[in-house]
């Protein structure tokens, strides 16, 4: 994954979010976990943008994204205050597997502050895995270009 002005992925969302106090640890940086929470507001975002919520997979398809990977390389300090973009696209879809990329980078100066990404096996209800509904794997490789 490169940083900033991505242009290997046609369809890329950004979320934007403003640092809150609480996320924040005693040093005044903000917690390393709260950067997952971020990766999860980019992801569900870029789902609107395709069309459809994660909602509509649970209740109209009855399939759900469960995580079975996260990773988070940290590259600078993100502080009380500061405004975020949460940067999202696809990585890789295959029939039960789904792969998120993410950048988050400060809006005032542009610097990246962590990238990652996070892997997801497609589920029902029963958590027993079963393959993504056409329309899903659909819109997802359109996004991807494929």
């Amino acid at each position: 994954m490169s940083a900033r002005g991505n242009t290997d992925h046609l369809v890329v969302n950004e979320s934007r979010l403003r640092v809150r106090y609480a996320e924040t640890d005693r040093m005044g940086i903000v917690y390393h976990s709260n950067h997952f929470i971020w990766f999860e507001v980019g992801r569900v975002e870029l789902l609107r943008q395709l069309g459809f919520s994660y909602r509509d997979m649970e209740e109209n398809d009855g399939c759900r994204i469960a995580v079975i990977d996260a990773r988070c390389r940290y590259k600078a300090p993100a502080l009380y205050d500061d405004e975020i973009i949460v940067r999202t696209h696809l990585e890789y879809v295959r029939e039960s597997l789904i792969q998120f990329g993410y950048e988050l980078l400060r809006v005032s100066d542009g610097e990246l502050l962590a990238e990652g990404d996070t892997t997801h096996i497609v589920v029902d209800s029963q958590m027993k895995k079963v393959v993504i509904p056409e329309k899903y794997l659909m819109a997802f490789r359109a996004a991807m270009g494929k």
